[in-house]
């Protein structure tokens, strides 16, 4: 199975080399790799730092998105480029081991979906505290059982693609938009590393409201999907 990673990036001009060079380190548990690094908007060198990958390693893509339009559409905006039989999300800042991908890839053997889950967080008391509560209250409206939905590390079967909608907040919700189209979903314990290099894009207070209007969004996608009704998506 040919495998892509999805790696959106924003401002992290300091993580892309890094994330290359990891990438690489698993080509060879990993045959015909594709890594797929989409730049939302970014400010500062991120994309020559891209462009940089991509001359060093055959395997790097770069897309660009000519603003910052958020995490779920540079997400969505990789995916539909990847070519890989397997689609693989990660975050940019260095905070997901790449180290982890091949395990992850091997337990579709057996599912559609494979979900990490950070064992030992990195991240501080008040982090670590937000992410616990927010997960208490999404399980409480999808039931998708899934206890680190905050964990960008997933892998996937390509058909599941077309599980995802396209709109905003679609990142945080994804194991419970593939659980409403009858997919199998495991979780595994992956790698948490501290962040090295630049500085978070969320803080608990800036997340909330959004966080909150996404999770509305998908219980009036629930709903129309149980009444047999086509959603009508659209990037809000």
């Amino acid at each position: 199975m040919n495998v892509s990673v999805v790696i959106p990036v924003y401002n992290e001009e300091r993580n892309v080399a890094v994330l290359a060079d990891e990438l690489n380190a698993i080509r060879p548990s990993c045959p015909g790799l594709e890594a797929v690094f989409v730049d939302d908007g970014s400010r500062d060198g991120t994309w020559a730092e891209i462009e940089k990958a991509r001359a060093r390693y055959p395997f790097v893509r770069g897309i660009r998105s000519p603003e910052n339009r958020g995490q779920s559409s540079a997400m969505l905006m990789g995916l539909k480029v990847a070519g890989g039989d397997v689609l693989v999300t990660l975050d940019g800042d260095l905070q997901n081991n790449p180290a982890d991908i091949p395990r992850l890839v091997g337990e579709l053997k057996g599912f559609d979906v494979v979900c990490g889950y950070r064992a030992s967080r990195k991240d501080t008391w008040s982090k670590r505290a937000a992410s616990k509560v927010g997960n208490m209250v999404r399980n409480g409206f999808t039931h998708d059982g899934i206890r680190d939905t905050g964990c960008t590390l997933k892998a996937f079967r390509r058909q599941c693609l077309s599980d995802l909608p396209p709109l905003n907040g679609v990142h945080r919700f994804m194991p419970a938009y593939f659980k409403l189209h009858g997919r199998t979903i495991t979780q595994v314990p992956v790698d948490h590393r501290a962040r090295r290099f630049g500085a978070s894009k969320y803080t608990n207070l800036k997340r909330l409201p959004r966080t909150l209007a996404d999770l509305m969004g998908f219980v009036w996608y629930r709903k129309r999907l149980l009444r047999g009704l086509e959603p009508v998506t659209r990037d809000r």
